[in-house]
């Protein structure tokens, strides 16, 4: 493999790491600092990569050039020597500034630090998903606003803004208490929710190759950082097991949900061969742990929901058990989408008739969705009023994969 291939590969994976490591050496303080020291690292390595050929060790190289930049800097930096010193363990009758630890033992405390102070309660839930983004997954400015359909200025100040209020707050980086998780695991977990519900049910405009890997990204790196979680005795609680079950049934169906024209697959129309077996049963294994205890989340129900959604045979006790998780999930957190996802299972259980009558007492009239589930539930009982919610829905539509989707069903009827 050739620097060119392998840098981009290192960084996603690699920047995160190290930034979390000098992050949690320095505090969020100099968190500018931390980057610019990860930035030059990589930097140095196109440039000595690419004229001298890879290294044996890149990773190894990657983390040697790192810590020496970071001590180079800690040397040189008055701050360091009239200010820092103490908070970072400098040994006053050392002549070196305290080791960079890189091992991964020190790895995945930094970046479980990391998770935590991302996610503190002062900073805006929008902001701590592009700040997780950021430093916990290694995206870029741009990546995260084409992602997010928003422009790059946006989402750079959102990340600035984040920074600068952690700053404010001098929120600590360190290992979270039992009180701090107590307190911040669901804001946590909320987060990596929303990120990897961008990517899986990205209202996006794009279909190309490039954003579509942008948003399998998106999802990977949620239940990477979801995996984490459940690794740490203080984080392997039901509702983090009961999450990563959610992900991992969502992911399984990801490669046949979009086709090769970038048209999305409505589920009746997905080829069950291209679903990930592996994802599946690691679904099942994490639902099975998180059935510890007594507490039902979300996660919990949303995670049952995406189980049954993993059985492709049309039966009334699939759509049954479905539709009772649908009624527990609006009891506890009521939400527009999830009534209206309900509403078709209530379809598939009890027939098209009792769906349209409850459907239309949501009039959920500025969503394109909800006139695509009325001409769903109209098609074969009125096709006349299926073509208009299909042509209203048309209208409302953004995303072109979801104009396509409603005009193929319009004109098969």
């Amino acid at each position: 493999m050739s620097a060119a291939s392998l840098i981009p590969d290192l960084f996603r994976t690699e920047y995160r790491k190290i930034v979390a490591v000098l992050c949690y050496h320095f505090g969020f303080e100099h968190i500018e600092i931390a980057e610019d020291i990860v930035s030059d690292t990589f930097l140095a390595a196109t440039e000595s990569w690419g004229y001298n050929g890879l290294p044996e060790n890149p990773n190894a190289w990657l983390y040697t050039v790192a810590k020496n930049k970071a001590k180079n800097h800690l040397k040189r930096s008055l701050l360091f020597t009239q200010k820092l010193a103490p908070e970072i363990r400098y040994q006053a009758h050392d002549t070196e500034p305290s080791d960079i630890d890189l091992s991964s033992k020190n790895i995945e405390d930094s970046q479980l630090a990391m998770i935590f102070a991302v996610c503190h309660p002062s900073i805006s839930r929008e902001s701590q998903v592009a700040l997780a983004l950021n430093l916990l997954c290694g995206f870029g400015i741009q990546e995260i606003a084409n992602a997010f359909l928003t422009e790059r200025e946006a989402i750079y100040k959102r990340i600035s803004r984040a920074k600068e209020k952690l700053k404010e707050e001098k929120i600590r980086i360190g290992q979270p208490t039992r009180a701090e998780i107590h307190e911040r695991l669901e804001p946590v977990l909320k987060t990596l929710y929303l990120v990897f519900s961008e990517g899986y049910y990205s209202s996006g405009t794009q279909t190309d190759a490039v954003h579509a890997n942008i948003r399998k990204s998106l999802c990977a790196e949620a239940i990477r950082l979801n995996y984490f979680l459940v690794q740490n005795d203080l984080t392997n609680t039901p509702a983090t097991n009961a999450l990563l079950a959610l992900m991992s049934f969502h992911a399984s169906r990801l490669e046949a949900r979009i086709s090769e024209n970038g048209e999305a697959i409505l589920y009746e129309d997905q080829d069950e061969t291209l679903w990930n077996r592996e994802l599946i049963d690691q679904g099942i294994y994490f639902l099975r742990k998180a059935a510890a205890g007594t507490i039902v989340t979300r996660y919990h129900l949303e995670a049952g929901i995406a189980y049954w959604h993993t059985i492709k045979e049309d039966s009334q006790d699939k759509w049954e058990n479905i539709l009772d998780l649908y009624n527990q999930l609006l009891v506890l957190e009521y939400s527009p989408i999830a009534a209206l996802n309900r509403t078709f299972a209530l379809a598939k259980a009890r027939g098209k008739a009792t769906a349209i009558v409850e459907a239309e007492k949501l009039s959920l009239t500025s969503n394109h969705l909800y006139y695509a589930l009325l001409g769903n539930l109209y098609t074969g009982v009125n096709n006349y009023k299926a073509k208009l919610n299909y042509e209203k829905a048309l209208e409302l539509a953004v995303s072109a994969a979801d104009k396509v989707t409603i005009q193929r069903n319009m004109d098969a009827l």
